[in-house]
């Protein structure tokens, strides 16, 4: 055999991982995913091959076959050590095996190895998952395949499975990935995005509630692969309940009744100034040699400054640096004031990603040892391109101090861990951001500081109320937060029988402040059948996950023995469980020396670092950022025509339809109320097509408009440029202008009516000083009065980044002139040439 033919990895040795092929399938706010991995052995021994790549945090692998020929061998959930032993046996007599397991750091890596696959022989491993979509600030569910998976940063003494794989530039992949997706909405389907390029979006009904769309071929694995889905009605609250399998044993979880809640509290919550001024807001920021790579530490700068702006008079602050070392501006919160906001701010403006590797848990440690004042309860920011290692020990920490703080965390970039971020933000009670492509962080920012702003809800409980002879079992932990128009999905078990024509329900129950609030949802209780138990492996994965807190808190034995228990009953991974498939019918035994052959997976930048406690020295070389850095400065948006099927029968889902076609008509019985379905979840995937690389143009957020079926709520026809977007789509950098003048706002919200202001307005300091109103007893009223205006008139689309700023900014221009601003308001109009409604700044 020719030894230069064929796919190699970086390192010369041969490939055997031909292509990756997967299909997605779309329930309303959750997703299956089925991906088929093809193998060849092109060399003249067998070999084993080992691929180590990302998956989603919050995924439960379910399902896990192998086929070798002819023959399709199902796999089996074993404890971990078993299922090593049993693939060790199996590969020392010859055999051909196949082990999927999680990696023990880090819920979003997992390893497969491919072992004995004979000169010549061709073999594919499919392996299935259930996740669920996350929620998006401008309403857009998310799903992401990741793609990426840099090398983590582990401390001295540790190791890390991330290390263990060769990397490749994500353009010198060996192999090819196709992607394809359906989707099936309770309400009708406005649009369908992505960050890379999509055929166009193929609508299967007539009502709009069911499509389908696919990946161009090409994928470079440059970029997780995200697609974000916008429903007409995205909020809709939801019950569907999922029967068990007829051969299970009752009273086990595989047997029984599975329910899946979807929750939109409304708790009527607005950012309240004076709760926010009694806040302590610490920020801290990633500063390892990876921050440096396409302008993410430049980025985190811009953010701080925004922040610094955004806080209230009276809350106290600090704000940290991290990476092998760490280190805080202040020895401890300071006091918001002009003083220590003009020392912030020099101190962010010279912040360099120059802090080595990325250990997170000292600075974490720093900050809990500090003294919470019970007047100033905390709030943590923390900001990582999320190439962590010892994910469970970082996330485990801000449990231990859950009772404490809030943490909210966002990911930034390509690749960062999503357990890491998802995880942080699940135990601190707070809210997780992901930043990738050309998504904005200050708007995520913004966001997520506006939550942290609103009052904090206590006393959160279930209350269910079912048929006699029902016993409820919350698979779900107890909820720990809640945020204004954010969704809760609750999962339980239903053991025992009722009459299908009997209804339950639930009631999330809560405390915002001194006023007691509920939501009620009423539901049926018939089930459905569904083969795939979707809503049964989360449900599962929900019990498991909770689980597996207890064991890290220091639970005894009995506790990983239940871990293994439901793991193996439900067919559902966990860190202590291993799928593993042994192809028996292998009579002959593979003879010759084993090869062991690491298949590449994508990372996104060299990481020239060791990764046993050693720093990240200095800066990649400026022609490998470059290279990475795939992404134009000036992106827009793919308009493709959709088609659509001219008669009412799709290829698929016409009885998932039919249950929700009762729901959307409103045929549904009047007791039950709060748009309940008994929607059934969850189907076979469908072909699977395999695209060919092609030369492909440039990486783009990329939307599939959907047009000419789509009403929107108030009539209009959809379109893929709504509002939301807008926030992602077709920007340019953060206006210089912009940066300017909230840089030149005072800590109190006033700016002064100097020479760098009205440069940036665009007038003459003896214009501006000239048409003041005589009632105006100070130039800095006038000149905070024109700095709202402007950011009204001129920087509208980043409206979410400088809301903040400009509240305050009003709430002290009432301090010196009181509520009517009415004749400012006209002033700066005709002055500025703009048309800003007296409203737009609260009168």
């Amino acid at each position: 055999m020719d030894n230069n033919s064929g796919l190699r990895t970086l390192n010369n040795d041969p490939v055997p991982l031909k292509s990756v092929s997967v299909e997605v399938e779309v329930q309303g706010h959750v997703a299956s995913v089925s991906s088929c991995l093809q193998y060849e052995n092109q060399e003249s021994g067998p070999v084993e091959a080992v691929f180590i790549f990302p998956m989603d945090s919050s995924a439960a692998v379910c399902r896990f076959r192998a086929r070798v020929g002819s023959t399709e061998v199902e796999a089996q959930v074993r404890e971990k050590t078993q299922a090593r032993e049993q693939y060790d046996d199996a590969l020392s007599s010859g055999q051909q095996a196949f082990l999927l397991e999680e990696s023990e750091e880090s819920e979003d890596v997992f390893r497969l190895s491919v072992g004995s696959l004979p000169p010549g022989e061709k073999a594919s491993v499919t392996l299935t998952y259930v996740t669920e979509l996350a929620v998006q600030a401008d309403k857009a569910l998310r799903f992401c395949l990741p793609t990426v998976l840099n090398p983590r940063y582990t401390p001295a003494g540790c190791k890390s499975i991330t290390t263990e794989a060769a990397g490749a530039l994500s353009g010198d992949l060996p192999y090819t990935l196709s992607l394809g997706v359906h989707v099936y909405s309770p309400s009708q389907i406005k649009s369908i995005e992505s960050n890379c390029p999509l055929t166009p979006v193929e609508l299967l009904s007539q009502d709009s509630t069911e499509a389908q769309v696919r990946l161009l071929p090409g994928h470079r694995f440059d970029r997780d692969v995200e697609l974000l889905l916008y429903y007409v009605q995205p909020h809709l609250p939801t019950a569907i309940l999922e029967a068990g399998q007829p051969t299970a044993k009752p009273g086990d979880l595989m047997g029984d009744t599975v329910a899946l809640l979807s929750f939109y509290p409304d708790s009527k919550a607005v950012t309240s100034p004076s709760k926010a001024s009694s806040k302590e807001f610490i920020f801290l920021v990633d500063r390892s040699g990876s921050m440096s790579v396409r302008g993410r530490i430049d980025t985190a700068r811009d953010t701080l400054l925004l922040l610094l702006k955004s806080l209230p008079i009276g809350c106290r602050f600090n704000i940290y640096g991290f990476g092998s070392t760490h280190e805080s501006f202040f020895h401890e919160s300071v006091e918001y004031s002009q003083k220590m906001v003009n020392s912030a701010k020099k101190k962010v403006k010279s912040m360099e990603a120059n802090l080595g590797g990325t250990e997170i848990l000292g600075p974490l440690k720093e900050i809990y040892s500090k003294p919470c004042l019970p007047s100033h309860p905390r709030q943590l920011f923390i900001f990582t391109d999320g190439e962590v290692g010892n994910t469970k020990a970082v996330t485990d920490l801000v449990k231990m101090n859950a009772g404490s703080h809030r943490c909210f965390s966002f990911g930034i970039g390509e690749g960062a861990s999503a357990a890491l971020v998802n995880g942080m933000a699940k135990e601190g009670s707070g809210h997780a951001q992901f930043i990738t492509g050309t998504d904005r962080l200050q708007a995520k920012v913004m966001q997520s500081l506006q939550f942290s702003m609103q009052p904090e809800v206590s006393d959160i409980s279930v209350q269910w109320d079912v048929p006699p002879g029902v016993a409820v079992t919350p698979l779900s932990p107890p909820p720990t937060v809640l945020f204004h128009g954010q969704r809760l999905l609750v999962y339980a078990q239903f053991t025992g029988q009722s009459h299908s024509s009997m209804d339950g329900s639930v009631t999330l129950h809560y405390k915002l402040g001194e006023e007691s609030l509920k939501n009620k949802l009423t539901f049926n209780m018939k089930s459905e059948k569904d083969s795939s138990l979707l809503l049964h492996r989360l449900g599962a994965r929900a019990a498991i996950e909770a689980l597996e807190g207890e064991v890290r808190e220091g639970g005894d034995e009995s506790i990983t023995e239940k871990v293994v228990a439901l793991s193996t009953q439900s067919g559902v991974s966990s860190s202590h469980t291993a799928f593993i498939a042994v192809h028996a019918e292998n009579k002959q035994p593979i003879e010759g020396p084993l090869l062991h052959r690491t298949v590449p997976r994508a990372m996104l930048e060299d990481r020239s670092r060791h990764f046993c406690g050693d720093l990240y020295s200095g800066t990649p070389p400026q022609s490998l950022v470059k290279a990475c850095d795939l992404v134009p400065r000036n992106e827009h948006i793919y308009h493709v025509p959709v088609t659509g099927k001219e008669s009412g029968k799709p290829k698929l889902g016409a009885s998932l339809r039919q249950i929700w076609g009762r729901f959307r008509r409103g045929n549904r019985e009047p007791q039950i109320d709060m748009g309940c379905s008994r929607r059934p979840v969850g189907r076979k995937a469908t072909k699977i097509c395999r695209g060919e690389p092609f030369e492909r143009p440039d990486y783009r957020r990329a939307s599939r408009k959907i047009e000419g079926a789509v009403p929107s709520l108030d009539g209009k026809m959809a379109s893929v440029c709504v509002a939301g977007a807008l926030s992602r789509l077709d920007q340019d950098d953060w206006p210089g202008d912009l940066l300017r003048l909230i840089d030149l706002q005072n800590a109190d919200g006033s700016w002064e009516l100097d020479q760098s202001l009205v440069s940036i307005l665009g007038k003459n300091k003896e214009e501006v000083a000239k048409t003041s109103p005589e009632e105006s007893g100070s130039s800095s009223v006038w000149a905070t009065v024109l700095a709202v205006l402007w950011l009204h008139g001129h920087m509208a689309r980043f409206k979410d980044e400088w809301l903040l700023v400009a509240q305050k900014a009003v709430s002290w221009i009432k301090t010196q002139i009181g509520a009517d601003m009415s004749r400012f308001v006209s002033s700066g109009n005709s002055l500025l040439g703009l048309q800003v409604e007296p409203k737009a700044l609260g009168q």
